[in-house]
């Protein structure tokens, strides 16, 4: 049985079957490696926190359904996940929905599992004009239903990331301030079978240090102390995500790191105000150094320096012509011969990737790779994450198919690719 400390060589050799068997571009996810960060995760955060798995992260269906094995509920942004995590097998009670782009109809659906005793584990509102919403909707679609409620706070601060990605700065679209969040909570309150239950807060993603969340928490903490004084259901923290995956040149905080911050903070309320459940909602964290992509060479030649042209690009991971993402891309076979491992006979020289799209955008940066011909086959790493959930079929292109590489070797498709009859 292969283990998540293997090399290349043996996650090499089942990627070139991946593409034998199911052509180019072939998206793999290694489920070593998804188990090790999920116990990662689980160490850093155990029972009784509640974990959920954000699907915007990744949204194939057989890999949210081992991730929901390995002991991750859902953590949906709309009724397409919400449906892709029931057929996964997660269940409403394991399933968190949350987003700042929920319609009435999404609000209806949720209040409709609660009135057929199914109820999700919560539904997080983002503003004074939703929590109006889901007020008048609930008075005639909820029923004798119960529903808890939170309530997103935006923390006001400046996390180290991308500017993209730095969701709880002040002047972001998502949450509240802590005046409204006590504003949506009496609205909400006001109606039977609507419970305020607590505060999300989500400070951002790939947070390069914990200054930021740890404010953030703080601030959340501070907004749950004063309305359980109110509401003695208001129990609720969730902390969000954004658990850092950078390349491994780059350090980074460890779960384990943020974790620790939670007792000090906790310590500065009087018991009676703390939240007694807490949760997290980990994407990237779990999945990205599970994910690879794999490619085959199209072109080769000299242009202003060595460039190389494939046949996977931005349709298929758009992260590096969105944030400037870097992804390590290796050789998997160079002029027909197979290569594993970067102290391969021939390492290579530098090399300007390029993917397949009409776009000058389509760039997969500079990479050290052997001697390549048409047909060679390539690797990107660390693509589990916003790759699948964020691929288009710009281009014409196909979804590819993706593909789980169980522990023991063998592959599973789990997403069969597209087919053209089905654009347009």
């Amino acid at each position: 049985m292969r283990g998540a400390g293997d090399d290349m060589t043996d996650v090499g050799a089942s990627l070139r079957a991946a593409a034998r068997r199911y052509g180019t571009p072939v998206a793999v996810t290694d489920m070593a490696a998804l188990q090790t960060a999920a116990a990662t995760v689980t160490t850093a955060f155990p029972d009784p926190w509640i974990r959920t798995f954000s699907l915007k992260a990744n949204d194939v269906g057989g890999v949210v359904a081992r991730i929901g094995a390995l002991g991750f509920g859902a953590n949906v942004v709309s009724r397409g996940e919400w449906a892709v995590a029931r057929r996964a097998g997660i269940p409403n009670h394991r399933t968190t929905f949350e987003g700042i782009g929920k319609t009435d109809d999404d609000l209806r659906a949720a209040l409709r599992a609660s009135r057929d005793a199914d109820p999700l584990g919560w539904l997080a509102v983002e503003s004074i004009d939703e929590a109006h919403a889901l007020a008048r909707l609930a008075r005639t679609a909820l029923g004798k239903g119960t529903l808890d409620v939170l309530f997103r706070l935006n923390p006001s601060v400046q996390p180290d990331t991308h500017a993209g990605l730095a969701v709880g700065a002040s002047g972001s679209k998502f949450g509240m301030t802590a005046d409204e969040v006590t504003t949506a909570a009496a609205i909400v309150a006001e109606v039977d079978g609507l419970r305020p239950r607590g505060v999300h807060v989500h400070v951002g993603s790939q947070l390069r240090s914990v200054d930021a969340w740890r404010d953030g928490v703080r601030r959340a903490l501070s907004v749950v102390a004063l309305l359980r004084g109110a509401w003695p259901t208001f129990d609720t923290l969730d902390v969000g995500g954004g658990f850092p995956v950078l390349p491994p040149a780059e350090p980074a905080p460890d779960p384990a790191r943020f974790a620790r911050e939670i007792p000090p903070l906790l310590a500065q309320h009087d018991a009676d105000r703390r939240p007694t459940r807490f949760a997290i909602e980990p994407g990237r964290a779990l999945v990205a150094r599970a994910g690879y992509l794999v490619g085959r060479v199209l072109h080769v030649r000299d242009r202003e320096g060595r460039q190389v042209v494939l046949d996977v690009g931005m349709t298929d991971l758009i992260r590096p012509a969105l944030y400037g993402a870097r992804h390590e891309v290796r050789a998997l076979t160079s002029l027909g011969r197979p290569v594993d491992g970067p102290d391969s006979p021939d390492a290579g020289e530098a090399c300007r990737v390029e993917g397949p799209i009409c776009e000058t955008t389509d760039h997969l940066g500079e990479h050290l790779l052997p001697a390549l011909r048409r047909g060679d086959l390539v690797s990107i790493a660390d693509t589990g994450a916003y790759a699948a959930s964020l691929a288009s079929t710009y281009n014409g292109r196909p979804r590819i198919p993706q593909v789980v590489l169980e522990e023991d070797g063998h592959l599973v498709l789990a997403r069969r690719r597209g087919s053209t009859a089905a654009l347009g």
